[in-house]
């Protein structure tokens, strides 16, 4: 590939990355980083001052606009680093645990160098313990706030150019999910038997594209060979791993008789980090029964004052290790819909006959069209959540109607807890088209479950809900 190729692409590429919606949604994150940070040291330092000792002299560098002056030092640090982790751009933005990591190692970090900077001043905790945790938590909820109200007013929403990397027979079904779910839109697509072809690069770049999803790709000694024409290109490569090839992710290498093997522990959670996720599911749970229940009241009066039948509706689910528990929801239904359900079964969109669901089901209530929309619904399965039977986050329990159309390795998924939230529904919800995508993400879960994903899938959950998108 000729360097002038290259060059052209990463210039055409650049070009589509500066788009101006794009801009207004970075200064608007930006925006709301420096209030988010402005509100936390407000508040550190109105603590303490009022409660403890007023900063000492050596760290009172002036007042600038009401605020001082190591307040605009770290305010400065904060955005330089935010963008050297592409924090601003519309990919990572919903990246909150990181964000939220990245934030509290410079607020560590200004620890070491306060030392550095006077050997002998002791820190007032009561400044920066405040300082430090309001502003994780108020930089996380003004992003939040931020990018709900940018989608919401639907600016500075990037369309991703992909180029497509596959079997004949996968195009059409890779292009479908891709462009139905994501904000990628397919310009262009090569056999992957094609993929290593020397005119493969050139094709690649003349569609424009910025992410080359590659799915199925042959064997091959130089297969790491497109990646790096892509990656000077300025070409982002997403590969669909075989199941294979995810194990050998899980694994560690070792020398065992003498021969190199991978090692796949036997275990699946284990370890302080299971141990503290549920602690979380049963304080968390607790926490939202105490303030949530006025809601609750709310919800229950609304059910039983438009239709008759019982506030919850309950349901038996298969659960951890195939255990059949009863699973709690408020009512959404009029009292007969199970009955009705028989004869609407052909309305059913998905292949596999599972997953019932119908957008305009006749069967649901006023209220509980709002409830299902809003997922307020779920809310009584904080109950199950106290009692064992599931976790905040979590492949979703299905009902044993469900689980009976089963193929052998979609039980994987009953190896772990099941969960209020998971994977499932932050990618698709009611949207996904069969079983078998949803068996795919529960299992992508399980091999790549950590606390911190757990944390990003809860707040990803409150974006989506708060768009009530793809639920019904």
């Amino acid at each position: 590939m000729a360097g002038a190729d290259i060059r052209r692409g990463i210039k055409q590429t650049a070009k589509i990355e500066t788009g101006e919606g794009v801009n207004r949604r970075a200064v608007a994150l930006l925006v709301g980083d420096a209030i988010a940070l402005s509100l936390a040291w407000q508040v550190a330092l109105y603590l303490n001052r009022t409660f403890f000792a007023p900063p000492i002299p050596q760290f009172d560098w002036g007042q600038f606009s009401g605020m001082p002056g190591l307040f605009w030092c770290f305010a400065g640090v904060t955005v330089v680093v935010f963008a050297l982790q592409h924090f601003y751009r519309y990919d990572q933005e919903h990246n909150f645990v990181s964000q939220a990591k990245v934030l509290s190692n410079i607020y560590l970090a200004s620890l070491i160098v306060s030392y550095f900077y006077e050997p002998s001043f002791d820190v007032p905790r009561s400044l920066f313990l405040p300082a430090w945790l309001g502003s994780v938590a108020l930089v996380v909820a003004m992003r939040l706030l931020v990018s709900l109200i940018m989608d919401w007013l639907k600016l500075g929403k990037k369309t991703v150019r992909v180029f497509l990397i596959s079997a004949l027979e996968k195009k059409e079904e890779l292009q479908s999910i891709i462009e139905q779910r994501s904000s990628g839109m397919v310009v262009g697509w090569l056999p992957a038997a094609d993929a290593f072809a020397p005119e493969a690069l050139t094709t690649i770049l003349e569609s424009r594209v910025q992410e080359v999803i590659a799915d199925g790709l042959p064997e091959n000694p130089l297969a790491s060979h497109l990646y790096w024409q892509l990656r000077s290109a300025g070409v982002s490569l997403r590969l669909l791993p075989s199941s294979l090839i995810m194990l050998h992710r899980r694994g560690r290498a070792e020398i065992f008789a003498g021969m190199p093997t991978i090692r796949i522990d036997a275990q699946l959670f284990a370890g302080w980090e299971y141990f503290l996720k549920r602690v979380i599911d049963k304080v968390g749970a607790l926490l939202g029964l105490i303030c949530l229940s006025p809601l609750f009241v709310a919800i229950a009066l609304m059910i039983k004052l438009t239709s008759q039948g019982g506030v919850f509706y309950s349901q038996e689910r298969v659960g951890l290790h195939g255990q059949v528990f009863r699973m709690w929801k408020f009512r959404t239904m009029y009292a007969n819909a199970e009955q009705q359900q028989a004869q609407l079964e052909q309305e059913n969109g998905t292949e596999q006959g599972v997953l019932y669901k119908v957008p305009d089901d006749q069967r649901i209530t006023a209220i509980g069209k709002f409830l299902r929309r809003t997922s307020l619904d779920e809310l009584p399965q904080l109950f199950n959540v106290l009692l064992g039977h599931m976790s905040l986050v979590g492949p979703r329990p299905f009902s044993l109607r469900d689980v009976g159309k089963f193929d052998s390795w979609h039980h994987i998924r009953h190896l772990v807890i099941p969960g209020i939230t998971g994977l499932w529904q932050v990618s698709g919800r009611s949207d996904l088209s069969s079983l078998d995508d949803v068996a795919q993400l529960d299992l992508f879960y399980i091999d790549h479950w950590s606390l911190n994903f757990d944390l990003e899938l809860l707040l990803e959950t409150l974006r989506v809900v708060l768009f009530c998108r793809g639920a019904y």
